[in-house]
């Protein structure tokens, strides 16, 4: 069967639109002629092409959540996977998850498995999600797995706006004093070196300086857009090559403060990702693949990778994991709690919540410390521009007393 975007008028005229699966256009049409619609237009769903074009957008974060949430408890239930589809069809409101669930359901209905259908659509579904689907469907706890994903989501996305909300003043006020600064560089500066130049005085050096940096900027702004997009596209292309973005990854993780956020962040989401593949029944290698896939880090996945074969040898997780020497100490403590108590769960657990904590800790002190450092920076600068303009004022008000 196919998915067929469609819009009609009721029975009071409105025109209404959804998704409706179908064999063919006309049976789509008399379907929906039995529901007592009036179709206008019918159109096979391209959603699967949509979502590789490179302008497509996909499903938000909390309509991910909620279709995850959805979809758990339906197929706990009882309901098999294409009715499950079928009424996360029904009760979306948005057209872009109909589309989006519709050529899901038409390919799960073409014979491939949920994690296989989702593969298609990789902007609505990254890959810890279909890692997650994936091992839920091998172990058959595809609804238990689900159901602590949405919760995994929930509290990702909320830890998401706590960041972006904290940040969000920050962001303000560098917008603020940069256009300050550049309005003062680009027009204020320029009108006032027209009357030292005619003073003919000899100026100080932060105001030859600061001249020399305005006439800079107002000549060769183009220029310095031009390499900056130049730059970022450059970058952005060397980092898809995996030897570049390893040197890069292995960088950041090496760093004082910010390794200790992505190693934190990264620890976080695959002790939750391995909690909820084990609590699923996944075998612990598969849960350990899975969990690996999760990694943003590349040196962490292949720390990982290394200690899947340390694991397939027979060495215990714990001792896998302590080898790589990128997990905290604490998490490999409680990996070897829980390997020892059978409640290796549990203890996943509880090392992603502590180091989730963690995280949340190091983001507030680093915010708290950031407002203070931008307003001295910022500062600063217009102390110095300030100054630069101040001092030949000074000077010539001497010569003339």
């Amino acid at each position: 069967m196919e998915a067929f975007h469609y819009e009609a008028l009721d029975a009071a005229g409105r025109v209404v639109s959804g998704v409706v699966q179908a064999d063919t256009p006309r049976q789509a049409r008399a379907q929906l002629r039995a529901q007592g619609l009036l179709p206008s237009a019918i159109d096979l769903v391209r959603s699967r092409e949509r979502a590789r074009q490179p302008w497509a957008r996909g499903l938000t974060s909390d309509e991910l959540s909620l279709v995850t949430r959805q979809m758990a408890t339906l197929l706990a239930s009882g309901l098999t996977m294409e009715q499950a589809l079928s009424a996360l069809i029904e009760e979306a409101s948005a057209p872009l998850t109909r589309e989006v669930l519709g050529g899901v359901k038409t390919e799960v209905t073409a014979g491939l498995s949920l994690a296989g259908a989702l593969g298609s659509y990789d902007k609505s579904f990254p890959d810890f999600y279909r890692a997650l689907v994936h091992g839920g469907e091998e172990s058959g706890a595809l609804p238990t797995v689900l159901q602590h994903l949405a919760d995994y989501l929930d509290a990702r996305q909320a830890l998401k706006q706590k960041t972006t909300l904290a940040l969000l003043y920050p962001v303000l006020v560098t917008l603020v004093a940069v256009s300050i600064v550049t309005g003062l560089l680009v027009f204020v500066v320029p009108q006032i070196v027209q009357v030292f130049q005619q003073s003919r005085q000899s100026l100080p050096l932060l105001t030859r300086a600061l001249i020399a940096l305005s006439g800079f900027l107002r000549a060769a702004w183009p220029y310095i857009v031009v390499i900056g997009i130049g730059t970022a596209v450059a970058v952005r292309l060397a980092l898809r090559r995996d030897a570049p973005r390893r040197r890069w990854h292995a960088l950041l993780l090496g760093m004082p403060w910010l390794g200790s956020l992505i190693r934190g962040g990264n620890t976080s989401r695959f002790a939750s990702t391995l909690a909820i593949l084990v609590g699923g029944g996944v075998p612990l290698l598969s849960a350990l693949n899975s969990g690996a896939r999760v990694m943003t880090n590349k040196v962490m996945r292949e720390a990982i990778e290394g200690a899947i074969e340390r694991v397939r040898e027979g060495e215990s997780l714990a001792r896998a994991l302590g080898a790589t020497r990128v997990f905290p100490p604490l998490m490999v403590h409680l990996v070897a709690s829980g390997e020892v108590s059978g409640k290796l769960e549990q203890m996943l657990q509880r090392a992603a919540h502590l180091e989730t904590q963690a995280l949340e800790r190091r983001l507030a002190v680093f915010l708290t410390l950031l407002e203070p450092v931008m307003i001295l920076v910022m500062g600063g600068v217009v102390l110095l521009i300030v100054l630069a303009i101040l001092l030949p004022i000074i000077s010539i008000n001497q010569l003339v007393h």
